[in-house]
């Protein structure tokens, strides 16, 4: 059957996260968690959903959204796979003597001290990856100052970051246990474009449609380098000009400007992608296309029952949350497990 890539995106997006053996999907009203069990069975769980803009209109404006959406992603993305854990039948382990000592000392649960430093790992670990580490090739180069060894040095950091992250998720695509949730990340996609479709969301609506979707974070990220190289090469040039210094011969001064500048240019990089995916002409489909390209590497074809999982946090989501007999924890048993497919 041939796949169906055109569509019609409705006004209100669905967002969504893939976990594993579980699908999360945020529609403006709800944040729905979807998992299946061990036992084939699959668990529901839903929560309101308010956005940050709505609670502070600030953060709504465009350009600034960006920088707004990038650290809910990261919070709520880190809860998102706690919570799937649990759901899914993990066992709970023990918290370690530092973090009961951290607990202590901050007044918080362990839950919210293991959290806080999850994403500071997170955050760490990409600013290492992404900033601190393609940054160290502009020592490869001789102390100039001319706005064209300038534009150089940004385009081979660029190339490196761009490199660094083919090759994490090419590895990331090497874990079985990544495999799995990357299929769930293709069911997720599926599920948004036959909702977008308005279309009855069944497993076989799902099923035509391609795993790349053009509002993924796969694009986001590939966007976000893309655009750096440009605006970095234009602020380096003009600090040039109106200083005389060349940011391009300081390692320490290069990195702490990318680390200010990360929130515009998120901000710049979101409004591109939302840009871009609702837009269906020749040039916007041509400009999306390398962003969802990279997605071959982060989406993989799902199996029917990870599209019913999909389509259970989908459904939660947009306010139809499913009848069922309720867990011990409290989650709602969406299907049960004699009827999984």
């Amino acid at each position: 059957m041939k796949k169906v890539t055109d569509h019609q995106p409705k006004k209100v997006d669905i967002g969504g996260q893939a976990v594993l053996e579980g699908v999360m999907m945020r529609s403006p009203q709800y944040v729905a968690l979807a998992v299946r069990r061990p036992d084939g069975s699959v668990v529901c769980k839903r929560d309101p959903y308010i956005s940050p803009a709505k609670k502070h209109k600030w953060m709504g404006y465009p350009f600034i959204r960006g920088a707004v959406s990038m650290v809910t992603m990261l919070t709520t993305g880190m809860k998102t796979l706690e919570e799937s854990a649990r759901m899914g039948g993990a066992e709970e382990e023990k918290p370690t003597r530092f973090e009961l000592w951290l607990a202590k000392k901050l007044g918080k649960g362990v839950d919210k001290v293991v959290m806080g430093v999850a994403v500071v790992l997170a955050v760490l670990l990409s600013v290492g990856l992404f900033v601190l580490l393609p940054n160290m090739v502009i020592k490869l180069f001789p102390a100039s100052a001319t706005g064209g060894m300038l534009l150089l040095k940004n385009l081979v950091t660029g190339l490196v970051r761009t490199a660094i992250l083919l090759g994490y998720l090419w590895f990331c695509g090497r874990i079985p246990d990544m495999k799995r949730v990357f299929r769930y990340h293709g069911a997720e996609h599926k599920t948004v474009y036959c909702h977008e479709a308005g279309q009855e969301l069944t497993p076989a609506n799902a099923r035509p449609f391609t795993t790349l979707h053009p509002r993924c974070g796969t694009s986001f990220l590939l966007i976000t380098f893309i655009l750096s190289i440009v605006f970095y090469s234009i602020f380096d040039v003009l600090v040039l000009m109106l200083t005389g210094f060349d940011l391009g011969n300081s390692y320490l001064l290069r990195v702490l400007t990318r680390l200010l500048l990360l929130p515009v240019i998120t901000g710049i990089s979101y409004e591109a992608l939302k840009g871009l995916a609702h837009n269906d002409g020749k040039v916007c489909r041509l400009l999306r296309k390398p962003g969802m390209q990279l997605q071959r590497l982060t989406t993989a074809e799902p199996d029917d029952g990870m599209l019913e999982v999909a389509i259970v946090a989908m459904k939660a989501a947009l306010g139809e949350m499913p009848e069922g007999e309720t867990t011990e924890e409290g989650y709602v048993i969406a299907i049960p497990a004699e009827k999984t497919c």
